[in-house]
């Protein structure tokens, strides 16, 4: 990623920040919608569920800048999602359902560079998930 796309997501996550609660339920409302078969790999509370999804995705956003640090907490999170029966094709609905999030959440401020700049810290991150958890499956 460049400093500049860096620049913009943590530029575009403060502003989404506020409204945490509102953009989770969102997400979640948007990947049940286009994929109703990944709900039942949610046990718990979905406000809950969105917290914790806001959270990681602030820490995330945070350590862009510095990928290696946060490399083993990511890694280690698409680990136990390998246990959660999570598959690589789920991290393409994900996404789409956080980019579809971002750009209700931030509106006019969702440019087509904001877009590409969350697409591509995404991809970075789902990438490291899904070899973890293959990694993890393997063992």
């Amino acid at each position: 990623m460049t400093n500049e796309q860096i620049h913009l997501v943590t530029a575009s996550f403060e502003k989404i920040a506020p409204i945490a609660d509102e953009a989770a339920a969102l997400f979640y409302g948007r990947l049940f919608e286009t994929n109703p078969e990944l709900r039942s790999l949610f046990k718990g509370d979905l406000r809950e569920q969105g917290k914790k999804l806001m959270q990681m995705i602030g820490v995330a956003v945070k350590g862009l800048s510095r990928l290696d640090d946060i490399v083993p907490a990511v890694r280690s999170l698409g680990a136990r999602h390998a246990a959660y029966g999570v598959e690589d094709s789920h991290y393409d609905s994900v996404g789409a359902a956080l980019l579809w999030t971002l750009g209700q959440g931030l509106g006019p401020d969702f440019t087509s560079e904001t877009e590409e700049a969350w697409a591509a810290a995404y991809t970075i991150l789902a990438e490291t998930m899904k070899d973890a958890s293959r990694s993890a499956v393997a063992a």
